[in-house]
């Protein structure tokens, strides 16, 4: 799915589905985090028009998805909570060497977003599929479109900074990288746990 090479067993929705409070939690903030992150392209990158365009939206989409699953929190009693720590998101972050060159760390910071997004991507239908709850299984079905878009945003901007088969050979490299480390995962109530 999505070009994964590692697939979440469905024994992870079983530990999400026993702290939802905790998989709300962790969902709520990793929007927030996309939110930012798109904001932090478009001041970073603000001559590129086209980028800036479409940041801005998937900016405002981030964060009506923070809503919804705030209002869905509220609506079963839940409280927000702390922010924890994206583990995930930082191991992938490492994986590219850091460079001086904008060019280069656009296209790092725009791979790893779209990974973020492919992975976000499979989780959430891997939760619906695997969800009793009604409500919840529709809320993450929906959502999981939405991943899916913004992961494909991410890849064609990318794609569009470089030549193509040096891109395709970068995303390729994250892509391994990220399934030896879902191998070690899959055992907490985090959307990437």
């Amino acid at each position: 799915m999505l070009g994964l090479q590692f697939e979440t067993e469905t024994s992870w929705a079983e530990i999400a589905k026993d702290d939802l409070q905790q998989i709300l939690t962790d969902h709520a903030f990793l929007e927030q985090k996309a939110a930012s992150n798109a904001v932090s392209i478009i001041i970073n990158y603000s001559e590129e028009t086209a980028l800036v365009k479409e940041m801005s939206t998937i900016a405002i989409e981030e964060m009506q998805h923070f809503k919804m699953v705030h209002l869905l929190m509220v609506k079963r009693g839940f409280v927000l909570g702390r922010e924890q720590k994206n583990d995930y998101a930082i191991r992938l972050q490492k994986f590219f060497n850091k460079t001086k060159n904008r060019t280069d760390a656009l296209i790092q910071r725009l791979l790893v977003a779209a990974l973020i997004e492919a992975r976000s991507c499979e989780r959430f239908k891997v939760f619906a599929e695997n969800m009793e709850d009604e409500e919840l299984s529709k809320f993450y079905n929906n959502l999981m479109v939405s991943e899916a878009n913004h992961y494909t945003v991410f890849l064609k901007f990318a794609r569009e900074y470089q030549d193509r088969e040096i891109v395709d050979q970068k995303w390729n490299a994250l892509v391994a990288f990220e399934a030896k480390m879902m191998k070690e995962r899959g055992n907490s109530a985090k959307i990437h746990g």
